[in-house]
């Protein structure tokens, strides 16, 4: 963990929810993400980045984001996951959270 503010905190915004995708094509899925996941990891701003295959859903993938800044966040992101990628999902639950 990055130093921040008092007790070692800092400000943030957080993106975290679940994908769902064909049970067939999920861990697929999950393995076609890598090179955005290690892009965003070397962005600037990225404090973590993952997307994971659920432990007990077989069509879930697992998203978590942590970035120092939504201007940084959205520098990065542009237009989001490439048609490809975004075509496999079926439905989205992802929400944004700011933390002070």
């Amino acid at each position: 963990m990055r130093p921040g503010g008092p007790g070692g905190l800092r400000a943030m915004l957080i993106v975290a929810g679940h994908l769902i995708v064909s049970a067939a094509d999920r861990d697929r899925y999950v393995a076609d993400c890598a090179e955005a996941v290690v892009a965003a990891r070397a962005a600037d701003g990225c404090l973590d980045f993952a997307a994971s295959a659920d432990t007990a859903g077989p069509r879930r993938v697992n998203v978590f984001e942590r970035w120092e800044t939504r201007a940084l966040l959205d520098a990065f992101r542009g237009g989001g996951p490439d048609d490809g990628l975004r075509s496999r999902i079926a439905a989205v639950d992802v929400a944004e959270y700011e933390v002070a």
